[in-house]
Parts: structure tokens; sequence; C-alpha cells
């Protein structure tokens, strides 16, 4: 591509073909299973997006519904649709409210809002259950002091955000006990937070735009290069496997893969690989009724930090169902699953870690032992060099957006993410649609680029959700 140079260095491939089996993949959507609108691959379209999950779906579903557009709008995707870090993700949805700037903040809020409303208003079965609050224990004192100062500052600063918090210092043990976090060296809850069946809410978006006769959906479809249209000035030159397809706009919503066709993002968006385990938990089975992430300094010997999460599936019976997802345990990971982008193995040393580390909050007895799991998995994330996702035209490539690099956080921030990016390419302003307006710390500037550019490389501090907790509170 014209232009497009910079760093290879975390440079991302096409998703892999046979990819571990997750457990929000194992009831798909027989309209979406190997669905392609049309038989044959288009040779034209208004604008192609690329990517079928969270930001793809909610994009089209902007472009078509919201906005109304009379285009001809293709989506590809290279396997099954929303069959990648949508498909195997961790199944919550909690916006982080403190440790990153206040604009992102209230824009996450915000979005969580927004996906609350839709599920409830189109009735999406989705098994969305808003929690009682997302729990972060801290493991070791100094990130739980940190987290704290930020508050502190965060109450002075924007108080509204600082209400949806509530600290839990290490004096107060009984509290710490009722949220199961009987060890940790403090507590924030976090108001807002929700468990949820991703797949199932991108299958009824993206079924819901099948009907429209400008939706063209081509699943099993990689894209192999995407190049300025050698015949068509202005327009591009998507390659794949079944024919080539020319557009004015292109959308990558491609998370952790965006440097696979964008190489110059390469240093910017990284592709990262976490893994997940659904573990059964023993009889009897105990109900939490909050989300978790545990998070602690570095151990003796490691020089990266424990983050890892955890949310329960609904209880079927009295005593089935309520498997325990949960996710992590990536400073144990080849590299720290930095410029990872294959999904189709497992390291053995972190599914061994998640299946033996649930006490607390799991009350097992005292017993140090290895629970089963009815799924492993893994999944690629795109992780930003300056922690914000990138939204909108990459600047010296007209006509190609980006929606991508949410570093672990797409569930809340990628739907309305994807509605701006939407009315981007349209033309249309921003403002007057009823949602809080896309974070300027968001959007793609040659200047953002420049000082991202400026700033520590991803391999070089890990690259890690917890390094939120040592970012400023106020956003100076």
């Amino acid at each position: 591509m014209a232009s497009d140079t910079g760093p290879r260095t975390n440079q991302a491939g096409l998703p892999s073909a046979n990819p571990t089996s997750s457990y929000w993949l194992r009831e798909p959507n027989t309209l979406l299973l190997g669905h392609r609108s049309t038989s044959d691959l288009p040779e034209e379209a208004d604008i192609v997006i690329i990517g079928s999950g969270i930001t793809g779906a909610f994009a089209a579903r902007s472009l078509l519904q919201d906005y109304s557009c009379n285009k001809k709008v293709v989506m590809l995707e290279a396997r099954e649709a929303c069959g990648g870090a949508t498909g195997r993700n961790g199944g919550h949805c909690q916006p982080l409210v403190y440790g990153t700037n206040p604009a992102v903040a209230a824009f996450e809020l915000e979005t969580f809002s927004f996906l609350e409303r839709l599920v409830r208003d189109e009735n999406i079965d989705c098994d969305w259950i808003t929690l009682s609050g997302g729990v972060h224990a801290f493991m070791s004192t100094p990130l739980f002091q940190t987290a704290v100062a930020q508050i502190d500052s965060l109450t002075k600063s924007h108080p509204f955000l600082a209400s949806q918090l509530e600290v839990i210092l290490p004096t107060n043990p009984s509290k710490l006990a009722r949220l199961r976090a009987p060890n940790c060296h403090g507590a924030i809850i976090q108001k807002t937070a929700a468990s949820l069946w991703p797949y199932k809410l991108i299958a009824h978006i993206l079924t819901s735009l099948l009907p429209n006769p400008n939706f063209n959906l081509q699943t099993n479809t990689p894209v192999l290069s995407l190049s300025p249209s050698p015949s068509s000035p202005g327009k591009h030159q998507i390659i794949t496997p079944r024919g080539t397809l020319t557009t004015p706009k292109v959308l990558l919503a491609t998370n952790g893969y965006t440097s696979h066709l964008l190489p110059s993002f390469s240093d910017l968006i990284v592709p990262v690989r976490g893994q997940i385990s659904a573990i059964v938990p023993p009889s009897p089975v105990q109900t939490l009724t909050h989300s978790y992430l545990f998070a602690a300094d570095p151990e003796k010997g490691q020089h990266a930090p424990r983050d890892d999460y955890l949310v329960q599936r609904p209880m079927l019976a009295p005593d089935s169902g309520g498997e325990m997802i949960y996710g992590g345990g990536r400073r144990l990971a080849l590299r720290l699953g930095l410029g990872q982008y294959t999904d189709d193995e497992l390291e053995l040393k972190v599914a061994h870690y998640l299946k033996s580390n649930l006490s607390p909050p799991l009350d097992l007895g005292g017993k140090d032992e290895e629970l089963p799991a009815t799924y492993e998995w893994t999944g690629v994330m795109g992780y930003s060099r300056d922690s914000n996702a990138w939204v909108g035209e990459v600047p010296s490539h007209r006509g190609i957006w980006v929606c991508a690099g949410y570093t672990g956080h797409g569930m809340p921030s990628a739907a309305l993410s994807a509605r701006a990016v939407a009315a981007q390419m349209l033309g249309l302003p921003e403002s007057g649609q009823g949602h809080a307006r896309l974070p300027e710390e968001f959007k793609i500037t040659e200047e953002r680029i420049n000082r991202a550019r400026q700033g520590a490389k991803l391999e070089d501090c890990g690259g890690w959700e917890g390094a939120y907790f040592s970012g400023p509170a106020d956003g100076e």
C-alpha cells in the first residue's frame, strides 16, 4: 500500500483456520453459519466492512439502520460470523471508571447504558445480567494504594465518576470476606457491570440486518490484501481467495488483526493472545453476585503483573450450570501473549493456572485442586500503544477507516465507537445522535500517531490492562 511504512515487529497475519473451541460459539446461529448473502463475491460495493464482531456489526447497523444510508455495504469475515475476539472473550461488560481519562470513562459508561437499553428494548436473548458490581481485588498493597490515590483525585475533579466506585480498605476484613475476597490487600467495587453471551448479542444484530437488500455478509472470506485499485483511482482493491472487490471506503473492524492489512499500525495496535476457561465449580455450586478482576504487582522473578478476570454463568438448576468463565494468567504465557495472533492452541501453563486459582472467590475448603473445564480457548485482542482505541480515517490512506485497538475493553466501548466511525464514513456530524461524543483520545490524527510512537512500546511495558492503574486519574 502506498506510503504504508513503519515498524513491522508485531504485524499480525490472517486468523487461524482451526481455532480453539470457544464456550460462546458452541451454539452457532443457523442463519449465520456459513452465510453468504450472494453465492458470488460482489465485485463492487459502496462500503466494505472487514470483520463481523461487535465493531463490524454495530457499524453496519449504524450505517443501514440508524443512519438509513442507501449504500451497498459488504461485510467480509475470515471465518464464521463473530468468530474472532467478540466470540472468544470473557463474557462480561464493565466500564473502566478510574485509572483512565475521564472522557473515556464517561464514554464507556454511556456505551454500557446503550447496550443495556438495547438488550431490554429489543428483547435480545443474550443472557444479559446486570450484576451488583465488579470487584477489583488487589492482591498487593502498592497497586491498591496507587488505585486509591487515583480515586481520591477523581473525587475532587470528577465527583460523578467517583460516585460509581466504592473503596474497601484492608481494615474492613468482614466486607472483604462478604465480597469473597478475604485475602486481598483492598478492593474497589465498580457499581456498573454485567455478564452476557456476547456472540448471541452480535448474532441478533447481524440477523436483523440480513433482510436488508443493501447488506451483504460474506463469511469464510479472508482478505489477503488491501491496496489502491490499479484501475479505479480513489478506490481500494480487496483481494480474497474468492475474488476481488473494489470500493471507495473500507472499515477495518479487525482489532488485533488490523496490522495484517495496515502494516504501518503494527506498533500502534499489537495482537495479544489471551486464554480463558469455562470451569465447572464444585458441588454445591456457589453463586457469585459480582464479576471479579484480580490485580497484583509482579511477583519475585517476574516483570508482569497479575491481571485475571472472572464472571459466572447463570444457574440452570439448583446444582447445574454456573460455570466460572475465568481468563488471564497471561504473565505465564509465551512473550506475555504479545505479538501472538494465532488462536489455534492452548498454553498448558496458563490452562493449569486458570483451573487451579479460584480460591478465593470460591470456597474450596482449603483444597488445592485443579477444577475441570468444559471449554478452554484462546482469543486475540488488540492492544493500543497509548491504551486508547483508534477510531477514524487513517491519515495518508484516504478512504480507509479503523475502529480497533480496545486493549481488552471492547465490550464497553466498541458499539458507540462503531456508531461514531459510521457517521464519519457518511460525512455526518457526530453530535445530535443522543449519545456521548467519541473521546478525543480515540480519534486518529498524525499528531496522535507521532505522540504514541514517542512513548514506550507495548513490549517494554508488558501491554497490560493493569497498566491503567498506573496512569493519570484526572486526564492531565
